[in-house]
């Protein structure tokens, strides 16, 4: 059915190459959208005769009284997929016209047909999205959810592996182009599955057979990160989990996630097997966090010129030679920095278990401050 939304965008087309009068009309016979705003709603007989017969219909001067609703010019029928579906009518000397017509109604046709395969587009890119959702939160899979993954094309057998991309691109969404191009990425799977995921995520849904090695998975993440960012223009990070049963998706999603959360800092790729610590981290609440930094760094925390030596001492892989030469303060300075250090928090530098305690404090900073 062609709407009004479209008709207008048609005649906003059309006006590029012709400045005629130009009305749409819809297969009832009624104009949805015109060049003069007076007639849309009104009957038009002609584009009436004009769907029903499927052929071009000539309007003279003489003839505009014998028909409702019309004026002297050219209507001429829109066809998609061998059904018509609305008229488009161009006001104005039939003669003078005409050689435009026939160019006219195929620039209307093409102009139908990438509208509505762009809606397709955007059906799947949707339709995707949500099963994706589903499927992260089914545990068990209905013959509907199956059903689902049949019309998606979706290999349910397969083990999967989630990589979230995430990317900065000045807060502008992805327009329909780009996604078709990111869609139509050559060295894409026949298993892999590419999802829109919000305003600025894609996730590749990678299809993992037992006999990939991991290095031929960690090449393909990396070419994606480098198509994406040729692509876009932009920074791009991507978090990777691990590659599991299909069952297990929501796993290799989290671990994606909490990877991501790491590659955002450095604007590279991260793989949740290669964090350490950080997992850890990502297991402890907020709360806990929190009162962590308090009972270990919070009688010092304010004080930035503490702060700053701690940080560049771990920076330095406690190097108290490099330290102070990289903070450009004298050796005594920086000893009497740490003992102020020691003597707030009652947490030695020069004991492994007191110097861990402040490390992970200071880590755990930085994330927060990160967050917020």
């Amino acid at each position: 059915m062609l709407l009004p939304d479209l008709a207008e965008k048609i005649i906003a087309e059309v006006r590029l190459f012709l400045q005629e009068d130009i009305i749409v009309a819809n297969t009832s016979g009624v104009i949805i959208a015109s060049t003069d705003a007076d007639r849309i709603g009104s009957f038009h007989e002609g584009a009436l005769l004009t769907i029903k017969n499927k052929e071009k219909l000539i309007i003279t001067r003489e003839g505009q009284s014998r028909l409702m609703g019309v004026k002297a010019g050219i209507n001429l029928p829109i066809f998609f997929k061998g059904e018509t579906v609305g008229v488009i009518g161009i006001t104005g000397n039939p003669e003078k016209i005409s050689p435009f017509a026939e160019i006219i109604r195929k620039l209307t046709e093409l102009f139908i047909s990438e509208s509505y395969f762009a809606e397709q587009l955007d059906w799947q890119a949707r339709a995707l999205e949500g099963f994706m959702f589903d499927w992260l939160q089914t545990k068990e899979w209905d013959s509907s959810f199956k059903e689902k993954a049949h019309l998606l094309k979706i290999n349910l057998s397969a083990d999967r592996q989630v990589s979230i991309a995430e990317f900065r691109q000045n807060s502008q969404l992805l327009h329909r182009d780009l996604w078709n191009r990111i869609l139509s990425w050559k060295e894409a799977g026949p298993h892999d599955i590419l999802i829109r995921w919000g305003n600025n995520r894609i996730v590749l849904l990678a299809g993992v057979s037992s006999a990939q090695k991991e290095n031929l998975i960690r090449v393909k993440v990396t070419r994606f990160h480098r198509f994406l960012e040729n692509l876009l223009a932009a920074e791009v990070s991507i978090g990777t989990g691990k590659p599991l049963p299909p069952f297990s998706l929501s796993e290799s999603f989290m671990q994606a996630e909490r990877a991501l959360k790491i590659a955002k800092d450095r604007g590279t790729i991260i793989f949740d097997q290669d964090l350490t610590i950080e997992m850890i981290f990502d297991d402890l609440s907020p709360e806990t966090k929190k009162d962590f930094v308090e009972r270990t760094i919070g009688t010092f925390m304010n004080e930035q010129d503490l702060m700053i030596t701690l940080q560049e001492l771990f920076t330095q892989n406690h190097s108290l030679k490099n330290t102070a030469e990289a903070l450009h303060i004298h050796i005594n300075t920086l000893h009497y920095r740490l003992k102020k250090i020691s003597d707030l928090s009652g947490l030695y530098t020069s004991n492994l278990n007191d110097l861990m305690k402040l490390f992970i404090a200071v880590k755990l900073l930085e994330e927060g401050t990160k967050n917020n």
